[in-house]
């Protein structure tokens, strides 16, 4: 369930702002965005998996709260990454 290792530096080198971040907002939230889609897909032919589910609610909210944060502290960032990985804002 886990990204593997190349997935991850290829998300961490599209999102990152200098050459080894790895820890900026905009690269966690790429990685909660990507382990969230494959959690959803796990989820949609495992229904029944309830503790997959719930690690799935806990990523949801880890990555709400950063998009705040990220909303609060940098907007023109927080539109970048919205509109790249695709996600709503309310």
């Amino acid at each position: 369930m886990a990204l593997d290792s190349a997935q991850k530096a290829e998300i961490v080198a599209k999102f990152a702002k200098k050459e080894n971040d790895t820890g900026s907002t905009e690269v966690q939230i790429a990685l909660l965005t990507t382990r969230v889609i494959e959690l959803t897909e796990h989820l949609k032919k495992n229904p029944k998996d309830f503790s997959s589910r719930l690690g799935l609610l806990k990523l949801v909210s880890r990555r709400k709260k950063l998009m705040k944060y990220l909303k609060n502290k940098d907007y023109n960032s927080y539109t970048e990454i919205i509109s790249q990985l695709n996600l709503k804002d309310r």
